[in-house]
Parts: structure tokens; C-alpha cells; sequence
């Protein structure tokens, strides 16, 4: 099922009682929500592009790398995140299965409440 956002789209491969897994695409130049999770945790692998992500324990402390195709790494729940699209990026997500588990803290297309 091929899920559009404003900042590309998501692709759910498969979510069962045990974990999910989506094959995102960020658009060059967009950026998901500045955001954390409660419950998730997942897991990013980098297919193709560059994708800048930041990470921290809050916003005040994020810091920032460009991540690019077999580079993969890990968000624990809490990690305040978000990803940008250095260039057209294709990456995977592996997570638990709290898909409607976002906490969003900014965003660039006004989808706070």
C-alpha cells in the first residue's frame, strides 16, 4: 500500500504481530517532521541517495550526518529525529509495530495540531 506525504511517500510492506516494515522516499530538499516516538523502535537502512538524518536527546542537542546507500542505523524510542532528502533517497524502515506512534515537535507542512 503506497501511502503519499508531502515530503515523498511510503510504501507498508508488511506489518504483523511482530514488526512492520515500509520502504520510504524523500523528495531532494524535504524533510520529515521533527519528531520522536514513544514505543517505536526502528530500524533505517539507506537503498539509494543521501539522507540527512539528525538525531538527539531533545532539540536542543541534535546532531546531524549524511547517510548514504548500505548505511543503516537504529532509533530507540524517546530519540528525538527527522530526516532530510539531500538528494531523492530510498531507505527502508523496520520497526515495531506503533505505526501511529509520532510525536511531532515541528514540521514544515503544518501537521501539528
Amino acid at each position: 500500500m503506497r501511502i503519499e506525504k508531502p515530503w515523498g511517500f511510503e510504501e507498508l510492506l508488511e506489518v504483523n504481530h511482530a514488526y512492520a516494515v515500509k520502504r520510504l522516499t524523500m523528495f531532494a530538499g524535504h524533510r520529515c517532521s521533527l519528531q520522536f516516538h514513544r514505543l517505536k523502535r526502528e530500524t533505517i537502512v539507506i537503498l539509494s541517495g543521501e539522507l540527512l538524518i539528525e538525531l538527539g536527546s531533545s532539540r536542543s542537542e541534535l546532531q546531524s550526518r549524511v547517510f548514504r546507500a548500505g548505511e543503516s542505523l537504529t532509533i530507540e524510542p524517546g530519540v528525538v529525529h527527522r530526516m532530510s532528502g539531500v538528494s531523492e533517497s530510498s531507505y527502508l524502515e523496520a520497526s515495531t509495530v506503533e505505526l501511529d506512534d509520532v510525536v511531532r515537535l515541528e514540521d514544515d507542512y503544518r501537521r501539528i495540531p
